[in-house]
């Protein structure tokens, strides 16, 4: 891309090189399959890699990180070839791979998009919600579990998506399966069990109901997937059925439902909530929460915030986001924290632990952010010293002027 013309500076900002600490620049997809990444006007806005052999000391997949075109918590791989047949056969195939959603694609399931590395977010759902609200998930599914996998499953239960979960065989996923038989994969299709299905059939299989040990765990996996639907009808049918089938009474179940606080629900998370105030926000302040939620993922990386005049000063930050830095450098409590901050800080604890970023792609995004915000607050700074230039001007105040010029300057060449 040199030969193109391109500079180094903007090839890393694109997100298709990285820095070493030799400060040479060096291709971030080197050594993989390259998988270009459409929007929804099918426009390439990013890339995904995949080695070609398996290997534990890389990343299967790597993406693009998010850029000003590319942000993969927006983004359904194949979903501006799959928008078309999603609506015709009013479902969406939701998988996990860039691989399963080609073979998909090729077997004649057109209607199959891919989260791309991430859980499902709110802003995800939101768009597949414009073409269907039923969903197939081809996921691996940890009922017990606190993944990021099932928290998106969560929202979109929220949300009122009717979702389906496709059970594959042992260690396959859709590309497996369909390279062997698509047919196999159709009846598998066909023969999906509805989330609540799903979780009933696992949660049932793992404990023993005749025991009140058994109730009781039964009772924690499906208690709070009942208390996500949105219908009350709906839930009243299921609350019934959990009931019944740990032979106690409804209303004992009823009553230990009324018990159950949701986490979206105690943070104040609701997807809408998050959508509109992320449509709000400036870049520095996405900036600042990415930031935030890297540095929340790996604490270790604080020390790239040096309160210098050589590093990245804590003043650049919102009042917020200041409280939350100190916070985390003094290693105090969260609950230390005011109460609107405590709020924002929940929230991104949140994101952080639904990022799944490759761990060596942390450290330069955390430095990357850090010099985006740096430029931000340093040309606020200039554009409020270009107001007063010409307030000196129009008064006549050559000396003014001439101080402001400098400093001008001098500022200037601070930004990165």
């Amino acid at each position: 891309m040199v030969s193109q013309d391109y500079k180094n500076e903007e090839i890393e900002k694109a997100g298709l090189s990285l820095k070493n600490e030799q400060g040479s620049y060096y291709d971030r997809f080197r050594g993989r399959i390259i998988f270009p990444i459409f929007d929804l006007n099918s426009q390439v806005i990013g890339f995904g890699g995949r080695i070609f052999q398996k290997s534990d000391e890389v990343a299967k997949y790597i993406n693009t990180p998010n850029t000003l075109l590319y942000d993969k918590s927006r983004i359904l791989y194949g979903l501006d070839k799959a928008k078309v047949e999603i609506r015709k056969k009013d479902f969406c195939l939701l998988v996990e791979g860039y691989t399963d959603v080609i073979l998909a694609h090729q077997a004649g399931f057109e209607n199959t998009a891919s989260v791309s590395g991430t859980a499902l977010t709110p802003y995800q759902l939101v768009i597949l919600k414009r073409y269907s609200e039923n969903l197939f998930l081809s996921f691996d599914m940890d009922i017990a579990g606190d993944s990021a996998t099932k928290r998106g499953i969560d929202l979109a239960q929220l949300r009122g998506f009717n979702l389906k979960i496709i059970t594959l065989p042992k260690d396959e996923d859709p590309a497996d399966v369909i390279s062997k038989n698509p047919k196999e994969f159709e009846k598998l299709v066909n023969n999906s069990l509805s989330i609540l299905d799903f979780y009933f059939q696992n949660a049932f299989s793992q404990f023993d109901k005749a025991r009140p040990e058994g109730k009781r765990e039964i009772s924690k996996i499906l208690l709070p997937v009942i208390k996500r639907i949105p219908n009350k009808i709906e839930q009243s049918f299921w609350v019934s059925r959990l009931a019944k089938n740990l032979e106690v009474k409804e209303e004992n179940v009823e009553e230990e439902l009324k018990k159950i606080k949701l986490e979206e629900e105690a943070l104040g998370l609701e997807p809408e909530e998050i959508i509109n105030r992320a449509n709000t926000k400036s870049r520095k302040e996405l900036l600042e929460e990415r930031l935030i939620t890297l540095l929340l993922k790996r604490p270790e990386n604080l020390n790239l915030i040096e309160d210098t005049p050589a590093g990245h000063p804590i003043s650049y930050f919102s009042p917020k986001g200041k409280e939350i830095l100190l916070n985390l450098k003094n290693s105090e409590a969260s609950e230390n924290l005011s109460g609107e901050t405590k709020d924002f800080f929940n929230y991104l604890a949140l994101k952080s632990e639904v990022e799944d970023l490759d761990e060596k792609e942390i450290e330069p995004e955390i430095k990357f952010c850090l010099k985006e915000i740096q430029s931000l607050e340093i040309k606020s700074k200039l554009n409020e010293i270009s107001k007063e230039i010409k307030k000196a001007e129009e008064d006549k105040n050559p000396e003014k002027v001439k101080k402001l010029t400098q400093e001008f300057f001098q500022l200037s060449k601070e930004i990165i």
